[in-house]
């Protein structure tokens, strides 16, 4: 007679079972826990939703992420508008349109002291032309033009110098349909400062050309020199001295003259920014300015991208990093036909980057396991950059790797690709010490098998490693395995007497981890916050 309570095991049960009455079926079919509501927005915000996931399209998945963005405005606001501030005006996400769209929702559908607070603080979180355009455009999505609002985009005119000002409306002059004469006539900035008015003017096509007085022209150089570069006939030479002049950007300039190698050394002795400078590097190499033999330009370059003020100063994500590392390194554009010869300098200078974009962290001394989730549905995209999940993990696995002296890379494969259901774990060929690229075509190279990700720490188990920290890369949607990752963790704990930590990378923005939410060894971290490798650093050492 068989015995069917012998099933019942609260020890050890199939992840594609429910082990615990808290537990919710992901995607994949397996149970994992729900985390919480700010946990949920912070991925968001930092994770983004553009794109879907291998298990979810991508409207499904944005309005199920969008949904939390949603409650916490209506019921949380004023929570809502610090957590965008803080990751907005640290850098800690690779784009600004998470933060933009929850700043919308907050001015939009929060409570008066809410909408206030997310009014308030658009100057911080829209900081250039780009963002004010993507806000406004969110905006429409919820609410009218009323006063507040109105006040608030005239505010984030008035609020700055007249030469930042003039610089900001020349640079952004239209994005994302809207222009500075639309927002201008929405929201009628008032004020009695004579430059100002001369900027809006500009801006509106009213009275385009400044007076020659010597204190306008020093606050408004930049209005003067679009016009002399955009003036019929400009040449080349001529251009390049309007830029050393008037300290022109390049999206203010003709683009006749953007294929001349004297306007792009003008901009690169002038200074470039850091985010555009990693944007033109195809171009500048097209230009024979970055060849390894080229001399002072190469040097130059090299220096500034991998100086790690500059990328702080910027706040340039080490995602958006990786990516020009990995675009500029394979020659050819994600998006059109065009093609370079990558500088080996350039390439190597873009990979110390990455790592420089980072916080500086002091390595914890702890003994870590790195997992990377590598199966299929790690191969969807990361939001809408032309990386995966699979290939960012990696990434940012190696950041901790450069740290810590003590740590092993996984990783979930297959011996048999015929059937991916038999999963094996693999010891990663992978280190800090090979360049970013070299990596990411490693692990695209593997032959990928289920999610179980309580292997791991079955593996540590079985081999008696010596392990206080696991660290799993996953998209959460892990079905397979004979028992929950939670369960293997409270085995080797009791098996090895360390009192072992789990720390869970969230690679896409669900509702899922494998986390267990009542144990306070484990921690759910955001995949794509520039913070990851110190909150790491922080929870090993038991500094959280």
């Amino acid at each position: 007679m068989v015995d069917h309570l012998k099933t019942v095991n609260t020890r050890q049960t199939r992840q594609d079972q429910r082990a615990r009455a808290d537990q919710v079926q992901n995607a994949a079919g397996g149970y994992v826990f729900q985390v919480n509501e700010l946990t949920r927005l912070r991925r968001f915000l930092t994770l983004g939703v553009d794109g879907g996931t291998y298990y979810a399209n991508a409207r499904d998945h944005t309005l199920d992420n969008a949904d939390v963005v949603l409650q916490f405005a209506r019921t949380r606001c004023v929570e809502l508008v610090h957590e965008i501030v803080n990751v907005s005006v640290a850098g800690r996400a690779p784009r600004q349109n998470p933060v933009l769209f929850a700043l919308a929702a907050a001015a939009s559908l929060g409570d008066d002291e809410g909408r206030k607070l997310a009014l308030g603080t658009l100057s911080t979180v829209a900081r250039t032309g780009t963002h004010l355009f993507i806000f406004v455009g969110y905006v429409e999505q919820f609410r009218g033009w009323g006063r507040g609002l109105r006040r608030a985009v005239a505010n984030w005119y008035l609020d700055k110098t007249p030469a930042d000002l003039a610089y900001q409306v020349v640079k952004y002059r239209q994005r994302e349909g809207w222009s500075q004469r639309d927002l201008l006539r929405l929201s009628h900035p008032k004020t009695n400062d004579a430059s100002h008015r001369r900027v809006f003017e500009w801006a509106c096509g009213v009275n385009a050309e400044p007076d020659a007085t010597a204190t306008e022209l020093s606050d408004l150089r930049v209005l003067e020199g679009w016009r002399r570069a955009n003036a019929p006939g400009a040449t080349p030479g001529r251009i390049a001295g309007i830029v050393h002049e008037h300290g022109l950007s390049w999206e203010m300039l003709p683009d006749s003259a953007l294929g001349e190698r004297i306007v792009w050394e003008a901009l690169l002795e002038r200074g470039m920014p850091q985010t555009a400078l990693m944007r033109q590097l195809p171009r500048l190499t097209r230009l024979g300015l970055l060849t390894p033999l080229a001399g002072e330009w190469t040097t130059r370059v090299a220096q500034q991208l991998s100086d790690s003020r500059r990328l702080k100063k910027a706040r340039v994500h080490p995602i958006n990093v990786l990516v020009a590392q990995r675009t500029y390194a394979s020659g050819h554009s994600v998006r059109g036909s065009s093609t370079w010869a990558p500088s080996h300098v350039i390439v190597d200078a873009l990979d110390a980057a990455f790592y420089a974009a980072f916080d500086a962290v002091q390595p914890s001394g702890k003994r870590f396991l790195l997992a990377l989730d590598v199966s299929d549905s790690m191969g969807s995209p990361a939001g809408d950059l032309p990386i995966n999940c699979r290939e960012a993990s990696a990434a940012l696995a190696l950041v901790t790797a450069a740290t810590e002296p003590a740590y092993d890379i996984v990783g979930f494969t297959t011996d048999t690709p015929w059937d991916r259901r038999k999963t094996t774990l693999t010891s990663l060929p992978i280190s800090p010490r090979q360049r970013l690229d070299d990596v990411i075509r490693t692990i695209a190279g593997l032959e990928f098998g289920a999610t179980d990700c309580a292997l791991p720490i079955l593996h540590a188990t079985r081999n008696n490693l010596q392990v206080d920290t696991f660290v799993i890369y996953t998209d959460n949607e892990t079905w397979h395995g004979q028992v929950h990752p939670y369960q293997a963790l409270r085995e080797y704990r009791q098996r090895s007497g360390i009192d072992a930590k789990l720390i869970v990378v969230g690679m896409t923005a669900t509702r899922f981890s494998i986390a267990d939410p009542r144990d306070p060894g484990m921690l759910d971290i955001a995949g794509f916050d520039s913070a990851v490798p110190t909150l790491i650093n922080d929870f090993a050492s038991g500094g959280m």
